[in-house]
């Protein structure tokens, strides 16, 4: 199919990106789309001896249909892409060691309860709603919000650049082409295949999910059956993967034998897991799309970035951190990816079946 304008811009807008980097035509829109703010469509159209019409009101949608149908070359978008970004690139470059070295200084990742929500509506129903005294208010703004404030700014602030870190790794490989505007559901393109980056970490429900296809009791059921056994208090109302973690906590520094056992058998488990993804990467690439959030839900074209300390897989975030093993990582799995990046997945959500190219990318630390 060869793609107008105004088809293009209507397949990008019903999210059928895969279908644009199909075609020629299509893939051309979306790299034109990449550079969509004003400054980067006026260099592209300096660069190649064009000036853009003159348009009153919202300017990108006029300019972005100039360029489109102009005879500007796949070969002069890309090679202004890459001028923009090793500009900006340069100039985070020379503080990005002592921004890693920033980063480490974080010890405890905890969002303070604030995470689930929005900042504003956890306040309001959390403190403006539910308490009537002032002084009462003023006491747990003192004791409790400010406490969460700042967890919650801590984390926001260390996923915040560490995912600018992580992304700089992609784009500074040979067969990646940045986004340098902005469009969504595109963070860069490999081997002219677009891609939305995800960094995440070995889901807790794919396990479980996992545990229960094997006929096997969840991991905080037998973990919170040890701690009743053996008179350990746990707070019961954590949530969950709180709940997960300091039960594991627990239950792996207690002398007993059987809690060797239990944390080995666990151990053991989660690393089978692990293996078989590894081998068969489709089959947790099919779960994390059947299993995104609601409000979140699209089927574009994802590469999931899967961190996994199995010294300790309640800090697998620190790995965001570790730059010199993502780059080792990252860019060995790069280099093999071929022509042809990622796997042709298919997916059911809701009752309706989607197609999409997808690839996922281990970064573990292993046991020892």
């Amino acid at each position: 199919m060869s793609y107008s304008f105004d088809e293009a811009n209507a397949a990008f807008k019903a999210d059928k990106i895969g279908e644009l980097a199909q075609d020629s035509d299509g893939l051309r829109f979306l790299k034109l789309r990449s550079l969509s703010r004003i400054e980067f469509m006026k260099r592209l159209a300096q660069g190649c001896g064009l000036e853009l019409p003159s348009v009153d009101g919202r300017k990108d949608i006029p300019y972005l249909r100039f360029l489109f149908d102009s005879e500007i070359t796949n070969t002069h978008i890309e090679e202004t892409i890459n001028t923009i970004y090793a500009e900006e690139r340069q100039s985070r470059l020379s503080n990005e060691d002592e921004l890693v070295s920033e980063l480490y200084r974080l010890e405890v990742f905890d969002w303070g309860g604030l995470h689930q929500n929005s900042l504003e509506r956890a306040i309001v129903d959390n403190y403006v709603k539910k308490i009537t005294s002032y002084g009462r208010l003023c006491e747990c703004i003192e004791d409790e919000l400010h406490h969460s404030m700042r967890s919650y700014v801590l984390c926001s602030w260390y996923n915040h650049w560490t995912s600018r870190i992580i992304e700089d790794i992609f784009r500074d490989h040979a067969c990646v082409l940045p986004a340098v505007g902005l469009i969504k559901k595109i963070d860069f393109f490999i081997n002219d295949v677009p891609f939305d980056l995800k960094v995440t970490y070995m889901p807790e429900g794919y396990i479980k999910d996992n545990r229960k296809a094997e006929s096997l009791r969840p991991e905080i059921t037998l973990l919170k059956r040890f701690c009743r056994e053996n008179n350990i208090h746990f707070e019961r109302t954590l949530p969950e993967a709180r709940l997960l973690e300091d039960l594991w906590t627990k239950v792996n520094d207690h002398p007993l034998q059987t809690s060797r056992e239990l944390i080995t058998n666990l151990r053991e488990k989660r690393s089978e897991y692990l293996r078989s993804a590894i081998e068969n990467p489709i089959a947790l690439i099919r779960w994390l799309y059947e299993n995104q959030g609601v409000r979140r839900f699209d089927a574009s074209n994802r590469l999931f970035l899967v961190l996994l300390d199995c010294n300790n897989f309640f800090e697998s975030w620190k790995l965001k951190r570790a730059k010199p093993l993502l780059e080792d990582r990252i860019h060995s799995h790069l280099d093999n990816m071929g022509s042809n990046p990622g796997h042709e997945v298919s997916f059911s959500w809701e009752g309706i079946e989607y197609n999409t190219t997808s690839d996922v990318i281990f970064v573990t630390r292993e046991n020892g």
